[in-house]
């Protein structure tokens, strides 16, 4: 079936369109029209060799994707639905030592070693440590804006703040390199962005760098193990620990996945609130549990993943090829009124809430999400006591990318 909301070239990967908005209704209508829909590109305008991708819109075939590694690999082309057309196959491929492009079995031995890192116990250890940082962050950015009144950005003061921290204090980085690391996380995912002028090699030279970052780590702990999460994941490889080159995959994939995805979650849901301050009146009176979810619902950081089809296969009436490309929407899934009451409202006690944000479940679901929830709440908490009379001065300034919902600058005023 066509689907006449989409004009012939619609492209929903394509930068300049999520630079501007989430392409929502367009979401709304696939939905309802044509789930899983082939979307073409031309060229090689996402890094791959290939004719386009099939485009996955509706909760359960999301869920269904997620669920079914067997049939639709992270390994083969990476998570990453849209790299730079200039990238070179072998960027590409090199990206698939990082946790998040792997396939069971060895994604299952990664992620039993590093999820050591994030058990209840290593997290609830966290939070009186984070809850006093959350506190000092918000104090610091009101001061910033000059006290009542006074105008700051939300982002770098407030939103950035807390997840480089919490890795900071997760892994055992000296709290001073934190910039280094919002440095060059922002470099590997900002070459869509124009503003930045970071092109494909400056990123993966970023990469670089957070990867030597963390072997030497890795190195100084065999040598002098700490009571610390990296002594638990490296200090001795032959009992099922990472080895270095290991262990600085997975603190690259911290710096994206723990850093840009919870620091845009939270610069979404400030905006919600003051855009609607019927649940901002709300959250400062009752300070319910279930804000976090939904804010990660509302917010939806990472829009797209992709998956690549490992045999023939059938989805939403459509036949999948192998070696096709698969777009999961987690954006659209989000909003899909078969799951979601009154989808397009932000309602911070919604309940129950099964949303995508934290990926569609299966072998991917995202490790840090205890860590995430825990962050948002801390923060939100801190805001509502020290700033509740927080003013919106700007609009925001969104990032400029293929498959990130981000925000560059928020401009508020503490009252």
């Amino acid at each position: 079936m066509h689907c006449p909301a989409l004009p012939d070239g619609f492209d929903l990967t394509d930068p300049d369109l999520l630079q501007h908005h989430v392409p929502l209704p367009e979401f709304a209508a696939l939905r309802q029209a044509e789930p899983v829909r082939w979307i073409p590109q031309s060229g090689n305008v996402a890094g791959f060799q290939d004719e386009g991708y099939w485009a996955v819109t509706r909760h359960a075939d999301v869920k269904y994707v997620s669920t079914h590694p067997e049939l639709f690999s992270s390994y083969l082309n990476t998570a990453i639905i849209r790299f730079n057309e200039h990238i070179e196959r072998a960027s590409i491929d090199a990206q698939r030592f990082i946790l998040l492009n792997m396939d069971p079995p060895e994604h299952t031995r990664v992620r039993q070693i590093v999820q050591r890192g994030f058990t209840p116990r290593a997290i609830r250890g966290l939070e009186e440590r984070l809850r006093a940082r959350a506190v000092d962050i918000v104090e610091r950015a009101r001061e910033q804006g000059g006290g009542s009144g006074g105008s700051f950005d939300f982002v770098t003061s407030v939103a950035s703040e807390l997840p480089l921290q919490a890795i900071a204090e997760l892994i055992g980085i000296p709290q001073d390199d934190r910039a280094k690391i919002f440095e060059w996380s922002n470099k590997m995912i900002a070459y869509d962005d124009p503003e930045y002028a970071i092109t494909a090699e400056v990123g993966q030279q970023s990469a670089a760098e957070v990867i030597a970052y963390a072997m030497g780590m890795a190195a100084e702990r065999k040598q002098c193990p700490a009571h610390d999460i990296v002594s638990t994941l490296v200090a001795a490889e032959n009992e099922g620990n990472l080895n270095s080159d290991e262990f600085g995959f997975f603190v690259l994939m911290l710096a994206v996945a723990g850093n840009e995805t919870t620091r845009n979650a939270t610069t979404h849901g400030m905006h919600a609130f003051l855009t609607h301050p019927e649940q901002w009146e709300l959250y400062k009176r009752e300070r319910p549990d279930t804000a976090a979810e939904e804010i990660v619902r509302w917010a939806t950081p990472v829009v797209a993943f992709q998956r690549t089809a490992t045999q023939d296969t059938e989805l939403g009436g459509k036949l999948i090829r192998k070696g096709d490309r698969v777009g999961i929407f987690y954006a659209s899934a989000n909003r899909d009124p078969e799951v979601f009451e009154n989808p397009d409202s932000f309602d911070v006690t919604r309940d129950p809430n099964p949303h995508l944000g934290f990926g569609g479940g299966g072998p991917h679901f995202c490790l840090g999400k205890s860590l995430a929830v825990l962050e948002i709440n801390l923060i939100f908490n801190a805001i509502a006591d020290a700033m509740p009379g927080m003013k919106l001065v700007g609009d925001p300034r969104r990032l400029r990318s293929a498959w990130i919902n981000g925000v560059k600058e928020l401009r508020v005023a503490a009252e």
